[in-house]
């Protein structure tokens, strides 16, 4: 059975400050390239919640590449699946405990 996902304000948030990251410092074809990797791991993530990596205040991480990270929660009762936060993994991580 697939979950819902949802998507958290800042979920969506984080997702477009990479997207914005990757137009600058790349262009639209690594771009795209990021939009389809993300899409493709969260197909799997409905599929199976569990493939993250139990993480800070009970969310789950999961590498999308190697800049970013995913972080979720999942609600088994609901068959939902929560996106939190899509992290940029060369920000200091002392942030990411606050965001979370």
């Amino acid at each position: 059975m697939n979950f819902k996902i949802i998507w958290t304000f800042s979920a969506l948030n984080s997702y477009h400050e990479e997207i914005d990251y990757i137009l600058f410092k790349w262009n639209l074809k690594e771009v795209i390239k990021f939009e389809k990797l993300v899409i493709n791991e969260i197909i799997k993530v409905s599929k199976n919640p569990l493939i993250g990596k139990l993480s800070i205040n009970n969310t789950y991480s999961l590498t999308i590449s190697k800049q970013t990270t995913l972080f979720y929660k999942i609600n088994k009762n609901s068959n939902l699946i929560e996106l939190i936060l899509f992290w940029n993994n060369l920000k200091n991580p002392n942030e990411l405990g606050k965001l979370l």
